[in-house]
């Protein structure tokens, strides 16, 4: 009974710790989130060291050269984002008359439909043209606030990407004293790299892919909705939705509800194909996490983060695992309900013939 009691304490202790320091992340979110993405950004990016040191570079040109593949990504990332948005922003004003005419046409078919005419007054009130501008401020704005913490992340970048050539060392000293957690941190960050490795180049071929149907469709800014759906496709489970709505919904205020449909349609069986069949498999030969622990993953690390969580969930999942279940044997038996798939281990005692019945 005392054992019990005990395991019992441990149990309640451990998710009060886990409350607690969820609690304390969600607070903290506008420091975490940039110091996540800049752990997965240096993580995914330092096989590049590791690959010119191979190859006879010095270490501090190696390094150099690190510095500049990171800060090159967030750049060209950072850029595209702003001339994208200001692009956006500029253009929503200028489908004021068409959204006007949309709902009206909702006003009407929802009267058709026996809703009352306050009913229908509130509903398009909320859908006035003039918060899409609001809309696009508020996004500006946004953007603009991100470019504050840029300086926190760069410095993050720097200081992370400078020490990157000696985390294998550090790494190698802990196993001395801690072997499963060096191991647990490995996995990670070859987790991760694979996953984001496999994401990037999904990503690009989605963004190629939809970009190129919807300029032929005549659906305005087509690098834009290519660039979000090459950013949703970091976020799991929904991320398709994500990246739909927006070019469906200037391909209607645009074309009309012809083109809304090929949109509709060329998205399902472009992203349906690549990002529903083919990347999920694969994602999940990377990571072995099973596709409901990456959407719970999804919900939980988005409410934690803020929408950075979403785009970073299944790393953060990843360093979560190797942290909590991967370090002590205790905890591994979490393994196999977090998996992709079940995993074929028959216990060390009955593989030896050691059992009760090996008599």
């Amino acid at each position: 009974m005392q054992t019990n009691g005990r395991r019992v304490e441990r149990s309640l202790g451990a998710v009060a710790a886990i409350v607690v320091v969820t609690a304390g992340l969600h607070l903290a979110a506008g420091i975490v989130a940039p110091v996540a993405l800049a752990l997965v950004l240096v993580v995914t990016v330092a096989p590049v060291g590791r690959w010119l040191r191979a190859h006879g570079w010095p270490a501090w040109l190696s390094t150099l050269a690190l510095l500049l593949v990171l800060y090159a990504v967030l750049a060209v990332g950072a850029l595209t984002l702003v001339v994208s948005v200001a692009r956006l922003a500029s253009l929503l004003p200028t489908y004021a008359d068409e959204t006007g005419q949309l709902l009206d046409a909702i006003g009407d078919g929802l009267a058709r439909l026996g809703v009352t005419g306050d009913e229908i007054a509130s509903t398009v009130a909320n859908l006035d043209p003039a918060r899409l501008v609001a809309l696009a401020d508020s996004v500006v704005g946004s953007v603009a606030s991100l470019l504050t913490n840029l300086v926190f992340l760069l410095a993050l970048l720097f200081f992370m990407g400078a020490e990157a050539a000696g985390y294998p060392r550090r790494l190698a000293s802990l196993a001395v004293d801690r072997p499963n957690l060096a191991a647990a941190l490995r996995a990670f960050a070859r987790g991760t790299c694979r996953y984001m490795l496999v994401s990037t180049i999904f990503g690009l071929v989605v963004a190629v892919v939809d970009g190129l149907a919807l300029w032929a469709l005549g659906v305005p800014l087509p690098v834009l909705w290519a660039l979000l759906a090459f950013v949703t496709n970091y976020i799991p489970n929904i991320g398709f939705f994500i990246g739909l709505v927006p070019p469906m919904t200037l391909g209607l205020l645009d074309g009309g509800p012809r083109t809304m449909v090929l949109v509709i349609a060329l998205y399902c069986v472009i992203n349906f194909v690549i990002q529903s069949l083919i990347q999920p498999k694969v994602v999940g030969d990377s990571t072995d996490l099973s596709v409901t622990v990456t959407f719970l993953s999804l919900v939980f690390w988005t409410w934690v983060l803020g929408p950075l969580g979403a785009v970073l969930a299944i790393p953060l999942t990843l360093l979560a695992k190797a942290l909590l279940v991967d370090t002590a044997p205790q905890t591994r038996w979490a393994a196999h309900l977090l998996s992709a798939r079940p995993h074929d281990t028959v216990p060390a005692r009955a593989a030896a013939g050691t059992g009760p019945s090996a008599s």
